[in-house]
């Protein structure tokens, strides 16, 4: 390690006092006082504003095509002229639902640019699930891709706000087909709908302030019905911020100095998640970093793409680093431009790190956690603390804070006298400018998580005498399946739908390949009266094929339980674990 490299401590000691980038102060949104970052900006349309400086560098890199900074923003701005065109009014809300290709990316940053809240929509979602998110949000515009329009098709009727579809081609040397036209819902090309696009084209005068609404991600709680998490301008910009705080301070515990040399980033993270949204394209369009995309993720593609764009910054999910560092062709590129390897989301082995250091010696690498109530990152870990500390997850930034709390606490906001001691298990709070302002149109489920500026994560965790973060157990259940959320209700609710099951459980078990499996515990109401093929025949239809469980287990008695009637998943997982269910 350089002999210039400083303690953890002393970089944010460096980093935060006056006059310094990530200088703090506090402000107060409606009655609550946060701590925030000085020097962030009032609003996203700012960052976008500002990415046009960086003129000719390449800003996206998608298979054969390439946009620079400077083509981004005149095809953003004209798209957002277009979308206000098209009866776009500011808090109208704009949905999105395709791969991560580079017409995304332009419509996310027009859409905010016309004042719109924008909704980006899980792209392996069913027919019913994307109608439900267009539904729920209101959407009146949907930009999607040729796949999507495929599966939506049928779900034309029902839907009750939608009034344009813009279809992306896949192929873009051609013009979507738009097949059959629809009596209520106009149907564009993306080209068409964009039309001619201006080199000195401005963005549409629109009033932005930092407490509107900018984005609705959505993610699922108890209910079968995903929850839209909404997010304000000053939610997302504040994460950003963090994001550059936490890498700053990876670089200057480790002695280097990266400033003026920007990233190229491999994107794995599909932008319909807050962590691709915010961490990857806003950050990015910030920073004046290189995007560079995939059509899907394969393993030995990755690697020749690091070798030839000379990537950065590679990371997602840990099982996609995994994936990069067992490829049996790992060695034969040259990897040498790799400087960070950053994850999160997810269960982490212990030996991850040790590993990256050894088949990666010029990246440092960092893990980190956070969730879409967060806007993203709410801590990380990187460098040589991280070797040091394998299972934590860092330190929370310095606009954050959190608290550990009983399990059975219930009180508005945690106080000092209610928080656990340090190193003792308990739920996860967290405070800060990034926490969402609530659920979409759910005031009763906002109600129950957000309280006074805090988030109830719902995970259980623990925190050391030095302040770094440990995750106990899962937030909610949720499954990670290759680098896709699976939220067990969802799954769950489906099989219960099939009249010979009384009761199931979904869970997630680590595979040999770091991943996790989706398994299903179904009890059927009486022995014998279905088997597991036709189970699956019956659960395929209706859920995408990342959630479809890869294994059945049926018996014949009851599912572990405690007093309040909740299933102990934690006693199932030990008993599949063992071969014993």
């Amino acid at each position: 390690m350089s002999p210039a490299a400083r303690s953890p401590h002393e970089v944010r000691a460096h980093l935060t006092s006056p006059g310094q980038p990530y200088e703090t102060h506090e402000v107060v949104v409606g009655d609550v006082t946060f701590t925030t970052w000085k020097n962030s900006p009032d609003h996203l349309v700012q960052i976008l504003e500002q990415s046009a400086h960086y003129a000719d560098r390449d800003f996206l890199v998608h298979e054969a095509q390439r946009l620079s900074f400077a083509e981004h923003f005149a095809h953003a701005a004209t798209m957002a002229h277009r979308l206000i065109e098209h009866g776009v009014r500011p808090g109208d809300r704009v949905a999105i639902a395709a791969r991560n290709l580079p017409q995304v990316v332009v419509t996310f940053w027009g859409a905010l640019a016309a004042g719109a809240v924008v909704a980006p929509l899980n792209a392996w979602w069913t027919s019913e699930e994307l109608a439900f998110g267009l539904n729920d949000s209101g959407a009146t515009i949907l930009i999607l891709d040729e796949e999507r329009l495929a599966r939506l098709r049928k779900q034309f009727n029902a839907l009750r706000h939608l009034r344009h579809l813009v279809v992306i081609s896949d192929d873009p040397g051609h013009a979507a087909d738009l097949g059959k036209p629809h009596d209520v819902i106009s149907l564009h090309g993306y080209g068409e709908f964009l039309g001619p696009v201006e080199a000195r084209v401005a963005l549409p005068a629109v009033a932005i302030s930092p407490d509107d609404d900018a984005t609705i991600f959505y993610t699922a709680g108890t209910t079968a019905k995903p929850k839209g998490a909404v997010a304000t301008h000053r939610n997302s910009v504040t994460s950003v911020m963090s994001l550059g705080f936490a890498n700053e301070c990876r670089d200057l515990a480790a002695g280097v100095n990266y400033r003026g040399a920007p990233d190229v980033s491999l994107l794995n993270i599909p932008l319909f998640h807050v962590t691709g949204a915010l961490a990857g394209l806003v950050a990015s369009t910030a920073s004046g970093g290189t995007l560079v995309t995939m059509r899907h993720f394969d393993a030995g593609r990755a690697l020749a793409l690091i070798e030839r764009e000379r990537v950065t910054t590679i990371g997602g999910v840990p099982t996609i680093v995994q994936q990069l560092l067992a490829h049996p062709d790992f060695h034969k590129f040259d990897l040498t431009s790799v400087r960070s390897v950053s994850y999160g989301g997810a269960p982490v082995p212990e030996n991850l790190p040790a590993r990256i250091r050894q088949a990666l010696p010029h990246a440092i690498a960092s893990n980190g956690y956070g969730l879409t109530e967060t806007s993203a990152l709410v801590a990380q870990i990187s460098g040589q603390q991280y070797l040091d500390h394998p299972s934590s997850c860092g330190v929370a930034v310095p606009v954050c804070e959190v608290a550990v709390v009983p399990e059975a606490f219930d009180d508005a906001e945690p106080t000092p006298e209610s928080r656990c001691a340090d190193g003792t298990v308990g739920e996860l709070w967290v405070k800060g400018p990034n926490v969402v302002r609530g659920y979409w149109r759910k005031p009763q489920a906002s109600a129950q998580c957000f309280s006074h500026g805090w988030v109830r994560t719902g995970d259980i965790a623990r925190v050391d005498e030095q302040g770094l973060l440990y995750i106990v157990d899962r937030s909610k259940d949720m499954i990670i399946h290759r680098g896709e959320n699976v939220y067990p209700s969802v799954v769950e609710a489906e099989i219960l739908a099939h009249p010979a099951v009384a009761e199931c459980a979904v869970i997630g078990l680590p595979d040999e390949t770091g991943d996790e499996e989706v398994v299903a515990v179904v009890v059927l109401r009486e022995e014998g009266m279905v088997d597991v093929e036709e189970i699956t025949a019956f659960l395929a239809p209706r859920v995408a094929r990342f959630e479809m469980p890869s294994r059945f287990y049926l018996r014949s008695f009851a599912l572990p339980r405690n007093a309040q009637l909740k299933i102990l998943k934690r006693e199932l997982r030990d008993a599949l674990t063992h071969d014993n269910v």
